[in-house]
């Protein structure tokens, strides 16, 4: 299991005293206690994950990159990790999100600071980022992190809940895998399709039981240089992974769920202030402080009289504006009926108890050939006999 040491502060020597002060001269925020002397002794003592780890690397074997969508403590990914270490046959290293973004889409963090914490996983070298998947691919590639990079393979997974149709657009754990893709490092995506009232986390561990083959016959054949390179494979495991039917080499169809927005009161919306530590208090005066300086701004640059109704997050101190309205919504999907008939879409043969395993490009559609060689591959991975 993952479990990640306690957090040091983030914020620079100097950053929490001059802070206070704005607040102070703004109206006060809550009594912020600082010792600067300590804050430096705590950065000069502070390690950071850096390239220069000294984490052991047995250069024998392969690495292979291990991130998901679901965040750094879920059961797909934990499961995962355990069966790649167990085999001993690969370098396993793990960057993966601190928290769920398994619906952020190819979202990369710019010009924002991104945290990033070692985690302890038996059997692999694993940090968890407080970013995206793609932030987190994007990371582990750069050299910056790690001492390698380009890993053999990079999996993203296994995310709890179906990545097929235009889902995939939507979908962290696809993201993560086109983000290696796009930087030229092959890479899998697979998901599960979790279903309420009836999937169990045990279904997570069988579904690595079911995609481990795949991914061993991928690492095998990507150093003979017969891998597809122009494309990722998407795996989608049935909501029974130990029942299903087989593989099926399958086309992305144009199914996805109804978004469904739920106005949601404000009495059943957390309020912004509470249990929050202190420096998460100081963030969000911080981000408040912006975006009291940016509506001035633009009550300024307004030349026009127009009646605005503003939708903002209410600051730590709990106060509102009477002359603004708060309003909280929850967006939901709704599954819908199941159209198209075609036996080779991968809604169609998921629902169907296959495996489906959807060859992706980073271009909007996979030209026939390409089609025709993650076919012809994928049928020779799964040969018993190799």
């Amino acid at each position: 299991m993952m479990n990640s040491g306690g957090k040091k502060n983030l914020f620079p020597p100097g950053f929490v005293n001059n802070l206070q002060d704005v607040l102070n001269k703004k109206g006060g925020g809550g009594e912020v206690k600082s010792n600067n002397k300590k804050n430096e002794e705590e950065e000069e003592e502070e390690e950071e994950p850096s390239s220069s780890s000294s984490d052991s690397v047995d250069d024998s074997k392969p690495i292979l990159l291990v991130t998901n969508g679901d965040g750094s403590g879920s059961p797909g990914l934990t499961y995962l990790v355990q069966a790649l270490v167990s085999q001993a046959l690969y370098n396993v290293h793990v960057c993966a999100p601190q928290s769920d973004k398994s619906m952020s889409g190819h979202s990369l963090t710019h010009q924002e600071t991104v945290a990033v914490t070692k985690v302890e996983i038996d059997g692999a070298i694993a940090f968890e980022v407080s970013g995206t998947p793609v932030d987190c691919v994007s990371l582990a590639l750069s050299g910056a992190l790690f001492s390698w990079s380009k890993p053999v393979l990079v999996i993203s997974g296994v995310n709890k809940g179906s990545s097929c149709g235009h889902n995939m657009f939507y979908s962290g754990v696809v993201a993560g895998a086109k983000e290696a893709l796009i930087n030229g490092v092959p890479s899998i995506s697979v998901s599960l399709n979790w279903k309420k009232d009836e999937s169990k986390e045990s279904d997570f561990k069988d579904a690595v039981s079911v995609c481990l083959p795949l991914i061993n016959a991928a690492m095998r054949d990507i150093e003979k240089g017969i891998f597809p390179k122009s494309c990722l494979l998407n795996i989608e495991i049935p909501t029974a992974p130990s029942a299903n039917k087989g593989f099926k080499v399958t086309r992305q169809s144009l199914w996805r769920p109804t978004p469904n927005w739920q106005a949601i009161t404000s009495n059943r919306h957390p309020a912004a202030g509470r249990f929050m530590s202190n420096q998460q208090a100081l963030g969000m005066q911080l981000a408040q402080l912006s975006r009291d300086a940016s509506a001035a701004g633009a009550a300024r640059r307004s030349t026009a009289q127009k009646k605005v109704v503003e939708v903002e997050s209410v600051g730590v101190s709990g106060k509102s504006d009477s002359n603004r309205m708060t309003k909280y919504f929850r967006l939901e999907f709704l599954d819908k009926e199941i159209e198209g008939t075609e036996e080779d879409l991968d809604f169609r043969a998921l629902e169907n108890g296959f495996v489906a395993i959807t060859p992706l490009c980073v271009s909007p559609h996979v030209g026939s050939d390409t089609q025709t060689a993650a076919s012809d591959w994928i049928s020779a991975a799964l040969k018993p006999d190799q």
